[in-house]
């Protein structure tokens, strides 16, 4: 498989933990040591691995079992060696997000070492 699509396999693991409300799959997609980073309405927010999955799996039902419709576009993808940044647009919580993800390739795995997201608007 071509790292692009291990990256691309990465980032749908990323937007299944929020669209499934996974915690599990949050552990999956962010390297343990990543950081979750962005302005909300109230303010600058920035969350460690855990905070970020605490949050996730709190919404319950999950947009998934609610029905809502997945929105998930992979924008760029620029890879250098064992490091990549992605840019994706995806909808959550009602807010369309604009993400910039840098990964990580560690043991073989891509995952998401950093997260930077900027509110677009309602989804």
């Amino acid at each position: 498989m071509s790292e692009e699509q291990q990256i691309k396999d990465a980032i749908q693991t990323y937007f299944e933990c929020m669209y499934e409300s996974s915690e599990d799959k949050t552990h999956a997609a962010f390297h343990p040591d990543a950081k979750i980073t962005g302005y909300l309405e109230d303010g600058l927010k920035q969350m460690s691995v855990n905070e970020f999955a605490d949050l996730v799996a709190s919404q319950q039902p999950s947009a998934k079992e609610k029905g809502e419709p997945a929105r998930l576009d992979i924008l760029s993808i620029d890879i250098a060696g064992d490091t990549a940044v992605t840019r994706v647009r995806d909808d959550y919580l009602g807010l369309t997000f604009l993400d910039t993800l840098s990964l990580l390739k560690t043991d073989g795995n891509w995952r998401i070492y950093n997260k930077l997201f900027h509110v677009e608007g309602s989804a």
